[in-house]
């Protein structure tokens, strides 16, 4: 076993082969966990009920919070290519903001993935029992997890590939059925049951907003949580063979990627068949498109890709949850195990120790589904976007110290320093408050999460404070 640097100072975060961790994902590998991060199961299966709330103005609601997303990750990739590391933005906070910061918001990342764990291996196991009954449904679920734990055991290579394909079968998919529904929406398909109506139906059904503005922001509710995961990328770019420029070809593309994948599908729905078909809500948005052109089989091919979107989900969640988990470790904040690699340069202990909540999560989803585990998924409901939040106030502060002591790294720029930084500041704080007035699961997500964080900030504060009096102490 190799023990990773635990000097606890945040201060030059190491990158791979420093710190114990291995380079064992290829560009490719990069370059496919950047595009399926954006492509959550949220997209397939949470759609439908966006689009039944705003109509055609859905597509308003992600282009907004694709906005915000850019913005954020534009901001974490000027930081990740200065500093690569497998703490990405916990470790940025430690050292910008204060090490309570890193340990506060690096433990509600890894308690939002292990929550995700859970989540994810229930709906995986659901379509699994689905087509083979005969194996219950907790059992998918264990299997499921003991699969892509092993994967994670044996080598940061091993996710990567397995990363590669799920997120390449998401791509192809997302991109046969912009290119077959966009064809099959202007008539131009042979053979497809839709006369094609062009764009008729983004407004000819009550018009483009039936439903009026505030459904824009009711939309963005909806969508925000299907975004999560842009910012695994910056993570495993520690691990890397050339960490700088995969950050920066991921930060550069995050654009596009959520151009054509989400506008470009969720386009393609809404003008294929009006926003207020039951068929969106009933069968879920893509396999009522695929229905209404006379793709056969539509719901079993849906479950198939939803499938690998979930897989994909666990997968990259087990990895993101281990490295945070690792980086925390390195900097003094979890268990010194955490912190310690095997030969093949796996944190076997942090991957093993995520794994176990997970597989905790998925007992309570199954033995207690509408107390414990509702309270674990609202305490983690607001999680992302306190992440988000805290990318934006921790680039305001690192800009400066990649320009006093890495000015050669900087590569990757925020654009119009700091005023879009502190427009995407408002629009997070806008989001959240605009949540708690909703009411709702939305209001409860908020306020779970917003307390879980302060108990976890006090934890923080207090450790910050006794580790300031040992090193006054100290001789």
């Amino acid at each position: 076993m190799t023990k990773a640097s635990t000097s606890g100072d945040p201060g030059n975060a190491p990158v791979a082969g420093e710190d114990g961790l291995k380079a064992g994902l290829k560009n490719r590998h990069l370059s496919m966990i950047a595009i399926g991060g954006v492509i959550g199961a949220g997209l397939f299966v949470g759609s439908g009920s966006g689009i039944a709330a705003a109509g055609p103005g859905i597509l308003l609601s992600y282009a907004l919070v694709g906005a915000m997303v850019v913005f954020v990750m534009r901001m974490l990739g000027e930081m990740a290519a200065a500093n690569p590391t497998s703490g990405s933005f916990s470790a940025y906070a430690d050292r910008a903001l204060g090490r309570w910061a890193g340990f506060t918001i690096g433990w509600l990342y890894w308690f939002f993935w292990v929550v995700v764990l859970a989540v994810e291996a229930t709906a995986g196991a659901a379509i699994l029992n689905g087509w083979i009954p005969a194996v219950p449904q907790w059992a998918w679920a264990l299997i499921v997890m003991v699969v892509l734990t092993a994967t994670n055991l044996a080598s940061v290579s091993s996710y990567g590939e397995f990363e590669f394909w799920f997120a390449g079968i998401k791509v192809v998919a997302i991109a046969a059925f912009i290119v077959i529904g966009g064809l099959a929406m202007f008539g131009m398909l042979p053979g497809s049951d839709n006369p094609g109506a062009g764009l008729d139906n983004l407004t000819s059904h009550g018009g483009f907003l039936p439903n009026g503005p505030g459904a824009i922001l009711t939309g963005v509710l909806m969508v925000v949580f299907s975004f999560m995961g842009s910012e695994i990328v910056t993570l495993a770019a520690g691990e890397s063979e050339d960490p700088q420029r995969a950050v920066r070809q991921a930060t550069n593309s995050v654009i596009w990627r959520i151009g054509v994948f989400y506008l470009g599908s969720i386009l393609v729905v809404v003008s294929l068949l009006p926003w207020d078909s039951k068929a969106i809500t009933e069968k879920g948005s893509y396999v009522a498109a695929l229905d209404t052109i006379g793709i056969p089989h539509a719901g079993q091919i849906m479950n198939v890709i939803v499938l690998t979107a979930v897989l994909s989900c666990l997968n990259s969640g087990l990895y993101t949850a281990s490295r945070m988990a690792f980086s925390l470790g390195q900097r003094g904040d979890a268990p010194k195990a955490f912190s310690v690699v095997n030969k093949r340069g796996v944190p076997m202990a942090a991957i093993l120790g995520s794994v176990v909540f997970g597989f905790l999560s998925v007992i309570f989803n199954y033995v207690w589904p509408d107390t414990v585990f509702k309270f674990l998924l609202n305490a983690s409901g607001a999680i992302a976007l306190f992440v988000w939040l805290v990318i934006c106030v921790t680039q305001l502060k690192f800009r400066g110290i990649i320009k006093r002591e890495m000015p050669e790294r900087h590569f990757v720029k925020m654009w119009l320093f700091p005023y879009l930084t502190w427009a995407t500041i408002g629009m997070i704080t806008f989001v959240l408050g605009y949540m708690v007035y909703d009411g709702g699961d939305n209001r409860e997500q908020v306020l779970l999460s917003t307390l879980l964080g302060v108990v976890v900030l006090v934890i923080g504060l207090v450790r910050d404070k006794r580790r300031k009096a040992a090193e006054t102490v100290a001789p």
